[in-house]
Parts: C-alpha cells; structure tokens; sequence
C-alpha cells in the first residue's frame, strides 16, 4: 500500500490505551503501528467515537471510500488515512522535558505580546526579560515572554512596574501538551480538540 508522497506529511495524534495524547505521528508511523497490530483507529462518527482495529478499517473504508486527494491507495483498496490511533498497550503519559527555545517561547505564548496582548509574527516579536539580566534576571522559562518589538523597547531595561507596564500572564514552564497543542494547524486543532488543551475558540488555557 502506498500514499502519494504530500500525504505522507499528514500527521496522526496517538493516544495511551486511557485516550490519553501521547504523540504526534506521521502517517507512514501511524499505518505501521496499525497493521501490526499495535494500534487501531478512532473514528468520531455521528458525535461518538467508534474504534476500528485494522481489518475493520479496510471494511470501513471499503464501504465509506475517501475522497480522491485523500486516499491511501494499493491495486485493490482505497484506504481512508487515520488522523487518531488508539495504542492497544501503552498506559503511561510520556514525561517530556521542553527544550528552551525562542521558537517554543513563541509556541508557549501563543505568539501574543505579553504586555499589550495582541499577536504578531515571528519578525515583529523579541524575547524578554522581565526581570533584566544586570538585576540577576535569569535566562528561564519563568522570567522570558514574548514581546512585540514596540513594548520590548517601551520596557527597555526595567522592571514591568518600572515602565508602568503590566504581564497578561505569569511566564512558567509549559508542559509538553500545551507546546503540542500549540503546534497545531487549524485542521489538526479541529480534529483532535476534545483529546488536548484547546479551548472552543482555538486559544490555549495557560495551563496544561
């Protein structure tokens, strides 16, 4: 069975026996996985989820074909691509420690300025110190926000208070969830919303 080579860059989330997240896959993993027998697929179907081990994912999609620009394709079978796996052993949730980063600061954060609260892009965004470096300010996840260029200089080095500015919210070490929830396009935010920390309006709840 092969997939053409875009839709090989699809990505599948994987859950923990307890449906639980646990990672995020590519497709080739995730068919792996699925024909060996180590997982089968969720399927949210009428406002429940029903889970399809992988004989009865090929029924299914025999029954159900996909789209054309979606199919997973072999002489005989369209198959329907999994976009959830359901793991058939694993139970535990995975401890990750999250690499500092400019770009997981950005993930973290949301890309919003943490003084005036609007989003920017990567180029209209710094890293800040709250408390400055020559103040014992430490290079940390619990003392760096992102900033817009704007208030980066307006702070300067000063303490918020300082420069009559205050933080939308107190920087701390983000859990791996939260970083993967971030990551998301607004597909994937829509297709696995109820299994992460993804509030209805697409925004992240600072915690995790």
């Amino acid at each position: 069975m092969t997939a053409v080579a875009g839709r090989l860059d699809q990505r599948v989330l994987v859950l923990n026996r307890l449906w639980q997240p646990v990672n995020i896959i590519g497709l080739r993993r995730a068919l792996s996985l699925l024909f060996r027998e180590r997982a089968s697929v969720i399927y949210a179907d009428e406002g429940s989820h029903r889970v399809y081990p992988a004989a009865e994912w090929v029924s299914h999609s025999r029954a159900n074909p996909p789209p054309e620009s979606e199919a997973i394709r072999s002489p005989s079978l369209a198959l329907r691509p999994p976009r959830i796996i359901l793991l058939a052993a694993y139970d535990k949730v995975p401890r990750r420690e999250i690499r500092y980063s400019r770009r997981n600061v950005y993930l973290r954060d949301n890309h919003n300025c943490q003084y005036c609260g609007r989003k920017f892009s990567d180029e209209e965004l710094n890293l800040d110190h709250v408390v400055p470096r020559d103040r014992g300010g430490v290079t940390s996840w619990e003392n760096i926000v992102t900033a817009c260029i704007r208030c980066n200089a307006k702070k300067a080095n000063r303490l918020p208070t300082q420069a009559g500015m205050t933080l939308q919210r107190a920087p701390q070490r983000p859990k791996w969830r939260m970083l993967m929830s971030a990551s998301l396009t607004a597909q994937e935010m829509d297709l696995w919303r109820e299994f992460l920390d993804v509030a209805p309006s697409g925004e992240l709840p600072w915690k995790a």
